[in-house]
């Protein structure tokens, strides 16, 4: 029996999490697993935050990850991970983007984004930092983000003999194709 595996992706609105979301449930059902998907729009269409829990596993009751209860946590963005910090287990990962995207309160001048995010997500879990959308810059698309830090959850979650490219090719515009592949091999060769 396969024990039921959840993985916790955040980011803000624009980043593609959603998409990232489904296209690992895609794999996922193909590779016959039972997935539950559930995803949560924050005033996500205005930079707010976004978050979908991924479950899989021989049988799954519950699409929601419980505090404490996500076996990865997948975050498009510092702050982002350090406020869903609490849902990943104890003995969890996390796959942090290492950009900076500041709410409105920053951009106003009515809060500070701190510098110090990743040295205190370091400090309490066992964390792989990327600089995804560095990476998807230099592959030619900043907002390939998302399928690069796909491919390093992939990898880390020894996922990889499902067919990606496919499921990529099937969820994504033709003319994207070819960059989303590549920035998926490139999360997966970080990795």
């Amino acid at each position: 029996m396969k024990a039921t595996k959840s993985i916790l992706l955040v980011g803000v609105g624009g980043q593609g999490t959603i998409l990232a979301s489904k296209i690992l449930s895609q794999g996922l059902l193909e590779a016959g697993y039972d997935v539950k998907m559930s995803e949560i729009h924050g005033m996500s269409q205005r930079g707010g935050a976004v978050s979908t829990h991924v479950r899989y596993g021989d049988k799954v009751y519950s699409p929601v990850i419980e505090r404490a209860g996500a076996d990865i946590l997948v975050s498009f963005e510092q702050m982002e991970a350090l406020r869903w910090l609490e849902y990943l287990k104890p003995t969890g990962k996390a796959v942090v983007n290492s950009l900076v995207w500041s709410p409105m309160p920053v951009l106003i001048g009515q809060a500070v984004y701190s510098d110090k995010i990743l040295e205190e997500i370091q400090g309490k879990i066992d964390t792989v930092v990327l600089d995804a959308y560095g990476e998807a810059v230099k592959l030619g698309n900043p907002r390939a983000l998302n399928i690069l830090l796909l491919g390093a959850t992939v990898k880390l979650m020894g996922l990889m003999d499902i067919d990606w490219m496919s499921i990529i090719a099937a969820n994504v515009r033709p003319a994207f194709v070819e960059i989303n592949q590549k920035a998926f091999a490139r999360g997966m060769s970080l990795v």
